[in-house]
């Protein structure tokens, strides 16, 4: 119970801060996109893309915060049995990296983004994979 709600609460900060892109913020956006060593950007997202990400990740809060029972409401058996693998499936895998930019195992490791990836991003996302993992098994 206590996992889910850790998660619960690190996706809904996570949302927010996507919903505060969507709206204009910028607070920690441009050292949260990857970059070439030239500084140039890989990704470009537009106001509409971070919306997207925060409705993923708001659902993913919703999803482990029904999840711990704080509340009488169930999900769906085949929700809760898909969702249990793959929200931590796609944290793991974002920990891990593309080999290129982004991960544990990325080589472009010298830009702001690679600094702070290795730093924060990619730990925060082995562990919410991690966690998530002992939350499905359990």
């Amino acid at each position: 119970m206590i996992l889910s709600i850790i998660l619960s609460l690190i996706f809904l900060v996570l949302s927010l801060i996507h919903f505060n892109w969507a709206l204009g913020g910028s607070y920690g956006f441009e050292v949260s996109l990857p970059t070439k060593v030239n500084g140039e950007r890989i990704l470009n997202p537009k106001k509409i893309d971070s919306a997207i990400v925060g409705l993923g990740l708001l659902s993913f809060s919703l999803f482990y915060f029904f999840n711990s029972q704080l509340v009488s409401y169930s999900l769906p058996d085949w929700i809760t049995t898909y969702a249990s693998w793959i929200i931590p499936i796609i944290f793991t895998v974002r920990a891990i990296g593309d080999f290129k930019y982004v991960g544990f195992f990325k080589s472009v490791k010298s830009t702001k983004f690679g600094k702070v990836d290795t730093r924060f991003f990619s730990p925060l996302c082995l562990s919410i994979g991690l966690t998530g993992i002992l939350i499905a098994v359990a």
